[in-house]
């Protein structure tokens, strides 16, 4: 029998699969039903996503969520501008940060990622157009894929630019939650809510 593509959760509505992995955590699915997917356009919330995203790496997303305000208190909320400036004082502070996750690697990155975007945004005019300019055609089956051409096109694109922790499959995982594209299951009740805030929505150009 193929396994179905929702989770039904105790309202009735049904939901990605992957909320099932969290099915009693309120926090889990409330990202999935007003952030997953939602189209981005702010610098700051690009960041943090893109560091989150990293940090990811090897890890489930459900332990990242659930650190995530710890994450902001230790890089400044994610203000790229005063990440930058981070030193090996900082990094020594956050490797003794039992809210986040501690890994040497993962936190150098963020601050080399934070000088890169810096330097991106005097090029480009901010990190959303950047971003936006990736933006892939929609997929006929969700959630099929860890990688697409658009990952794989930002990846390379950003490690030119010497940014870290930026393969495609982590890129992939950005591309959906910021909402360059709708990968909520077909019949998902967000997948609609996120279509309209797509119609909406102005990409930065």
């Amino acid at each position: 029998m193929t396994e179905t593509p929702h989770h039904i959760p105790a309202d009735g509505r049904l939901r990605c699969r992957w909320c099932a992995a969290a099915a009693s955590d309120a926090g889990y699915l409330r990202y999935h039903d007003t952030e997953w997917g939602f189209p981005v356009a702010d610098d700051r919330r690009l960041f943090e996503k893109l560091c989150l995203e990293g940090f990811q790496s090897g890890l489930s997303w459900r332990t990242i969520l659930n650190k995530r305000e710890a994450f902001r208190a230790g890089f400044a909320g994610f203000d790229f501008k005063q990440v930058a400036r981070f030193g090996d004082a900082d990094v020594a502070r956050l490797l003794q940060d039992a809210g986040i996750v501690r890994h040497r690697g993962k936190i150098e990155a963020v601050i080399n990622n934070a000088q890169r975007c810096v330097e991106l945004v005097a090029e480009q005019g901010s990190l959303a157009r950047y971003i936006w300019r990736f933006e892939p055609a929609a997929l006929a089956a969700p959630q099929t894929l860890t990688e697409s051409d658009a990952s794989r096109a930002l990846s390379k694109d950003l490690k030119k630019r010497g940014w870290k922790f930026v393969g495609p499959t982590t890129m992939h995982a950005f591309i959906q939650s910021m909402g360059l594209l709708n990968d909520h299951s077909l019949g998902c009740v967000t997948r609609a809510e996120v279509d309209m805030a797509r119609q909406r929505f102005e990409p930065p150009r």
